[in-house]
């Protein structure tokens, strides 16, 4: 896949990251026998090493913020008993006990026929500030570059409008779901923000904005509209 990432300028991919791990994952989880599975990048976000920890429901939860803990548990209980979408930002502690402010947007998880909902699969966001503020040439470098996607992709940043917006999350934090999803699906990032932004608009809606689930929905199946 060619992907529309400035990945040529490190110190953009640096201050994106944070200098550490990636900031988004996936997640599945399985309703029959309450399977987790977790990306890297989320098992990170929990402070365990890729490869070395086996989620389980009371895992997931034990890890949540104790004002949050009740929230997700009973958002946890709904979903498996109405097999729906959901988001939800919440607060999770790793085994580090250092608290991470997380957005989670799931959808069903269908079988392989399509028909039968099997569980709940989407992703985590992870919107913790970085413990170390990027050097002056990194900000610089990164202005720099953010301004070249600025003039040449133009729908990027329209896209990343929209999620921060509706996610209320800040641009780095967007710019690093747009770029995830586009790696995720295979969708090259510049087709997959442009069919973002068109399905945003060709929302039919008036005075009130639709409810978060409907834009969760056209986050997670953007890249089936989009040309790869």
């Amino acid at each position: 896949m060619a992907d529309d990432t400035p990945q040529e300028h490190p110190a953009v991919e640096c201050v994106l990251a944070d200098g550490g791990p990636r900031r988004v994952g996936w997640y599945r989880f399985y309703f029959a026998d309450e399977r987790w599975e977790w990306s890297p990048e989320v098992e990170r976000m929990h402070g365990y090493e890729p490869g070395t920890a086996r989620p389980t429901t009371e895992m997931v939860l034990a890890h949540k913020h104790p004002e949050d803990g009740g929230q997700v548990a009973a958002t946890l209980a709904g979903v498996r008993r109405t097999a729906t979408a959901f988001s939800t930002r919440h607060r999770i502690v790793d085994t580090r006990g250092d608290t991470h402010d997380v957005v989670v947007v799931g959808d069903r998880l269908f079988d392989e026929s399509g028909e039968a909902v099997i569980g709940s699969h989407g992703f985590y966001i992870d919107l913790t500030p970085p413990r170390a503020a990027p050097s002056r040439e990194q900000q610089n470098q990164v202005s720099e570059v953010a301004a070249e996607i600025t003039e040449a992709r133009s729908g990027i940043e329209q896209a990343k409008g929209m999620l921060m917006l509706i996610y209320r999350i800040n641009g780095d934090a967007a710019f690093e779901l747009l770029r995830w999803r586009s790696q995720e699906t295979n969708t090259r990032l510049k087709s997959l923000s442009q069919q973002l932004v068109k399905d945003f608009l060709e929302l039919d809606y008036h005075e009130q904005l639709p409810h978060r689930s409907v834009f969760d929905r056209l986050l997670l199946t953007t890249h089936l509209r989009a040309d790869s």
